[in-house]
């Protein structure tokens, strides 16, 4: 079917989409309100509508109320398997991560961090926390925790590391082993949102896991928020 031959509100989905991949919207963009793409295009509020709603079905575009329309990418997929190898999955999928440390801090060991971590309430605990983004655009926050008597100097290590994998590995001879992961789903909270630059309406993928070394002691307690516009979590099958 020829261009000319195609209902209104398709060439208008097309005239965009094409926009969008010769980068004349880019990725976070806010495209033009609906008045001026119906000036644009010459048609009525309902037509566009139509044509949004196509791009909105395909993941092209996002429509956040009050704000108006944005350019979105297809969702990056991150396997949940043994090993855990977050920077890796997205440098295979040819996309360069870049890491914001937020906090590292030395706390002592709530009644919750001293179960996750097989420790004792009261014992001293590293806290490191860190934004994840790929062109600029966040992807997930994430807050680890690990034992600090097990592993001396780890504070000063997280402010030269990116990755928390190279560093255990490096410093301490320690795998990074996931032993146990829950996954659940809920509206992202006010700070959270803020960090993410996302509304707090939209909804973020929550991971809980427990890391261990080859030895299976409990090296990490990890608390990462997704972008659930941004992110797939796959869950692999190693047999």
């Amino acid at each position: 079917m020829s261009q000319e031959a195609l209902p209104l509100y398709l060439q208008i989905a097309d005239e965009l989409r094409q926009n969008i991949q010769e980068s004349l919207f880019r990725v976070g963009d806010r495209l033009p309100t609906e008045a001026e793409l119906s000036e644009r295009f010459g048609v009525n509020r309902h037509t566009l509508r139509r044509a949004m709603e196509v791009l909105r079905q395909e993941g092209i575009v996002d429509v956040e109320r009050g704000r108006g329309t944005f350019v979105v990418s297809a969702p990056i997929t991150v396997p949940i398997g043994r090993r855990v190898r977050f920077n890796e999955s997205l440098k295979a999928q040819s996309l360069q991560p870049q890491s914001q440390v937020l906090q590292v801090a030395e706390i002592t060991a709530d009644h919750q961090l001293a179960k996750q971590l097989e420790l004792s309430v009261g014992d001293p605990v590293v806290l490191y926390e860190r934004l994840t983004l790929t062109d600029e655009v966040p992807l997930n926050l994430a807050t680890s925790y690990f034992p600090s008597a097990y592993l001396p100097g780890l504070a000063a290590h997280c402010q030269t590391y990116r990755s928390i994998s190279l560093m255990l590995q490096t410093e301490y001879g320690c795998d990074h082993i996931r032993q146990s992961t829950r996954l659940s789903a809920r509206l992202a909270r006010v700070p959270d949102a803020r960090l993410l630059r996302m509304p707090a309406t939209k909804p973020i993928l929550l991971s809980e896991s427990i890391n261990i070394n080859q030895k299976g002691i409990v090296v990490e307690y990890g608390v990462t928020r997704f972008r659930g516009d941004r992110m797939e979590l796959v869950i692999e099958n190693e047999g």
